[in-house]
């Protein structure tokens, strides 16, 4: 069948495509995006914040990596139509030594590929995770931001060392909210202290133990890990403050992302023994574990609820622009009802 794919072409651009969607042999099953949800990665190529080389060997390109839709058909009956899944957005590579999402030849969509602005698309059963009806489709729409932080959190139980008595994050933006809320789930005992400079974000980490702005935290040894969700400009701020106030051998997770180098105070580092862990993306099994905990958690999925900051009925071009500049200003997340 012939559908529609909405493609930016460039910064502040969208325009249609037609494609053709068929099954292909047993492989396959044929999908319907219902509800998107725009990421900062989205919005950097919307907004031509991306560097002009790099949008122009990607554009025309799908935006969104984060959705959720229905089954319309499976070939093998696994699913039936009308069942609910969140759709994974990265197409392994071939080398199975990495973990899928740090694969060299791992495609990531809205990066690499066609993302899920599209009125239908082919997906092979590995890239979907079916969930429950009562689930509510607006936060499982951003299931994959949340697998981020799955994947960040498990990552770093398999690498510090098992002194995780206190915890810092720094940011105050949706990363940051959900690393804290995955942490209060995973590791209940831990305190959580979250670093910020926005006193309006920093009101909606209430359930963490300290809430702290970066010009009130005091240059001593008190952190056991650190979790980094800052990145742009201030990335290098907040990580020179994690070495400073890391106890001896801690982990720093580095999650933010930064256009631009970020300077280390590497003399410390050794000094303190310190690892820094890079964390980006997640992998199936990151997606499987985060529908685990939204169905088995009611506190942590009532949490994801406050990360909604706007949802937007989408019909037609128009709508998907407003749906970016809301964006633009919104705390957290903004989803978009796809209903083109």
């Amino acid at each position: 069948m012939i559908c529609l794919q909405y493609k930016l072409v460039k910064p502040f651009v969208i325009e249609t495509f037609f494609h053709n969607v068929k099954p292909e042999g047993t492989s396959h099953l044929i999908v319907r995006p219902e509800k998107l949800s725009i990421c900062k990665a989205d919005m950097r190529y919307y907004f031509g914040q991306r560097d002009a080389a790099v949008l122009h060997s990607r554009l025309p390109m799908a935006l969104i990596h984060e959705a959720c839709g229905r089954v319309m058909y499976d070939p093998t009956g696994k699913y039936k139509s009308g069942d609910k899944v969140v759709l994974l957005p990265n197409i392994p590579g071939e080398d199975e030594f990495y973990a899928e999402n740090y694969r060299l030849d791992s495609v990531f969509r809205s990066s690499r590929a066609d993302g899920f602005m599209q009125e239908m698309l082919r997906l092979r059963h590995d890239q979907v995770v079916s969930y429950r009806d009562d689930l509510p489709d607006e936060v499982m729409s951003f299931t994959e931001f949340i697998s981020v932080g799955v994947h960040a959190v498990s990552s770093f139980a398999g690498v510090s060392h098992s002194r995780r008595k206190h915890i810092g994050v720094w940011g105050d933006g949706s990363l940051a909210y959900v690393v804290c809320c995955v942490l209060k789930s995973l590791c209940p005992e831990t305190k959580i202290t979250v670093i910020g400079l926005n006193p309006g974000k920093l009101q909606y980490f209430n359930f963490v133990d300290e809430i702290l702005t970066v010009n009130h935290v005091e240059k001593e040894a008190r952190f056991d890990h650190a979790f980094e969700c800052v990145g742009g400009a201030g990335s290098g701020a907040a990580v020179s403050q994690m070495i400073d106030t890391l106890c001896p051998q801690g982990t720093i997770m580095l999650l933010g992302v930064s256009e631009e180098p970020v300077p280390i105070n590497t003399r410390m580092v050794l000094e303190k023994g310190l690892t820094l862990q890079g964390r980006s993306r997640s992998g199936r099994e990151d997606f499987v574990r985060a529908i685990e905990i939204l169905q088995t958690d009611p506190v942590f999925l009532g949490r994801m609820r406050y990360l909604i900051s706007a949802a937007v009925d989408v019909e037609n071009m128009n709508d998907i622009h407003a749906a970016f500049e809301r964006a633009r200003t919104a705390d957290f997340k903004v989803v978009l009802n796809w209903n083109i």
